[in-house]
């Protein structure tokens, strides 16, 4: 059994307190979490299920124009300008007067992300830690997107399916690590889809795979969908050459370039396809090929749940199509969140945090806090989880 029990609360009390920090890409996530401390008598593994109450989730996005991505430079710049004055609206969101007896822990994502947004964000969480002498805790971002959404769903050993801007990889949980079956290849599915934003220049606000999600919808010929690269090898899957397909098609289309049969009635100049097409068959796309490699890693460990986290995991096409293919096994079943926990947030740091610190994980030392846009999933140790 896990003793999650094993570091006990600040001052006596019977509950812990943790703010998160997150800033791995173009969103600042500042959140504070509550968590009671866990019957006695409990037994197993109950990582999934710590009564965790949200206190605070405050978040602001770097947003740039039309047709145009982030740079971690500006990035980072955004989130030096905006990180102290989050912290101070969580902290009054949460009724924290005194953080120094108040708050346990103080988490902050470590890595995977873009290198200098990381570090905007660490050098402020260290920062609070010397300020308030509170103990850190380095948190990996997918560890965290995957505890966030088995606190919020319940999910208790399911399949994980990773899908965001920075990550596409299949996971399954065996001794103390989240063991990658499958991964991309290349580029991500959410990075594939904001490319392919940027081609067609459509707002980046609320985020460009929520844009193309609801262009997708209005595709006035889903029966006769366009054919595009379909990429599985294996348990992994490739993108770039998909992306590069349609964004050719994309450009063609904007050219008006008659000369393409796909796009064109060779005979009458006839537009056969619209934008909305492209749109709809590229999430059909790519969702398919997420599908297969899933529902081959459910084969291999005998599961019929899968949690689906990451920004891309709030797409309800995605959601839709993962649960046909769960309904086909016997009382399969997907578990999902809505964009407050599939985009990157600051709870979803607080919440593996405050699970590491449970079992004892604190940095000792500040050469410790280093972050690292190379941090693999499968190489945190999973000490809270049987």
């Amino acid at each position: 059994m896990v003793n999650l029990n094993g570091v006990k609360p600040k001052n006596g009390r019977n509950y812990y307190i943790a703010l998160g920090l997150e800033g791995s890409a173009n969103k600042l996530g500042i959140g504070v979490i509550k968590q009671p401390l866990l019957d006695s008598t409990l037994t197993g593994d109950n990582s999934h299920d710590c009564h965790t109450e949200i206190l605070a989730n405050i978040r602001d996005t770097y947003v740039t124009p039309p047709g145009e991505g982030f740079l971690p430079r500006d990035t980072a710049r955004h989130h030096k300008n905006w990180c102290v004055r989050l912290i101070k609206k969580a902290l009054a969101e949460a009724k924290i007067e005194n953080p120094s007896i108040d708050i346990d822990v103080i988490c902050f994502t470590q890595g995977p992300g873009m290198g200098a947004p990381l570090h905007s964000v660490v050098i402020a969480a260290r920062t609070c830690s010397l300020i308030w002498d509170v103990p850190l805790i380095g948190v990996n971002h997918c560890v965290g997107h995957i505890e966030m959404g088995r606190e919020i769903t319940k999910a208790v050993n399911p399949v994980v399916l990773y899908v965001s801007g920075g990550n596409t990889q299949v996971i399954a949980y065996s001794e103390n690590r989240y063991r990658i079956f499958g991964e991309t290849l290349d580029i991500a599915i959410g990075n594939c889809l904001d490319r392919f934003a940027r081609t067609l220049k459509i707002p980046n606000i609320p985020f460009p795979g929520y844009n193309i999600e609801q262009m997708a919808k209005k595709a006035q010929h889903k029966d006769n969908l366009v054919l595009l690269p379909y990429t599985v090898k294996g348990m992994d899957l490739s993108m770039s050459g998909i992306l590069a397909f349609i964004d050719g098609l994309a450009k063609d289309l904007f050219k008006k370039n008659k000369k393409n049969k796909f796009l064109f009635d060779s005979k009458t100049g006839e537009q056969l396809i619209t934008v909305e097409d492209l749109c709809f068959a590229l999430q059909e796309n790519l969702f398919a090929m997420l599908v297969e490699i899933t529902e081959r890693a459910m084969a291999h460990v005998n599961s019929n749940q899968v949690l689906i986290v990451g920004g891309v995991g709030s797409n309800l096409r995605l959601q839709e199509m993962m649960g046909q293919m769960c309904a086909d096994r016997a009382n399969g079943k997907v578990h999902a969140t809505d964009e407050r926990f599939c985009i990157d947030n600051g709870v979803m740091i607080a919440q593996a945090g405050l699970l590491q610190y449970r079992m004892g994980d604190v940095i000792t030392d500040l050469a410790d806090t280093v972050v690292t846009q190379k941090f693999r999933t499968d190489e945190v140790y999973v000490s809270w989880r049987e």
